[in-house]
């Protein structure tokens, strides 16, 4: 799909307005022209982009971290994950987000997917790489991070996503396009 085959969808910022300037995130208002003519507010969080792998050991056996979400006000199982840092590109993150949450370090990363995670209100993108060939290391976590790894087999995680007990968007979506790649 080019830009021109949905030219009609396009929507005019009229102007922006800064509503908050955080470490992690960035909030703005903008008003906006729609195609129809009506103008209406957009609320957009800015992100500077996230990565996240599927590090997976010779036997197949996948690492996910247990964490508290505060956010969410519970502790969620996922891949390994970290925010891009500026002027870091996604492999050097999620090389770095290895070592430091799960103390692998990876020997083969392959892009797996790159997806929006809530286009309807953020910018952010999320790279998500298939993470081989792993030997330890020591860890390194960050200061704000409490974390768990936990291993188990691929096997055990994907059937933990078919029956809706891993809720991480980033960790579904990297275990199925992981499992996928390992078929074909």
């Amino acid at each position: 799909m080019t830009r021109r085959d949905h030219d009609d969808l396009v929507e005019t910022t009229l102007s922006t307005r800064r509503i908050y300037e955080g470490r992690v995130l960035n909030l703005r208002v903008d008003e906006v022209r729609m195609p129809s003519g009506r103008c209406t507010t957009r609320e957009v969080v800015e992100h500077r982009g996230a990565v996240a792998a599927v590090p997976l050991a010779g036997d197949n056996v996948v690492f996910l971290v247990r964490q508290w979400r505060y956010a969410v006000g519970q502790a969620t199982l996922e891949l390994p994950a970290g925010t891009l840092e500026p002027d870091e590109s996604p492999e050097q993150c999620i090389r770095r987000e290895l070592v430091e949450e799960i103390g692998q370090r990876a020997g083969s990363i392959e892009p797996l997917v790159s997806l929006f995670v809530s286009p309807g209100y953020s910018n952010e993108m999320i790279h998500i790489f298939l993470a081989t060939d792993l030997t330890p290391e020591t860890a390194q976590a960050d200061e704000d991070e409490d974390l768990r790894v936990i291993q188990m087999p691929l096997a055990q995680a994907l059937g933990m996503c078919e029956a809706g007990e891993l809720r991480d968007g980033k960790t579904v979506a990297g275990l199925l396009c992981a499992a996928a790649k390992l078929r074909s």
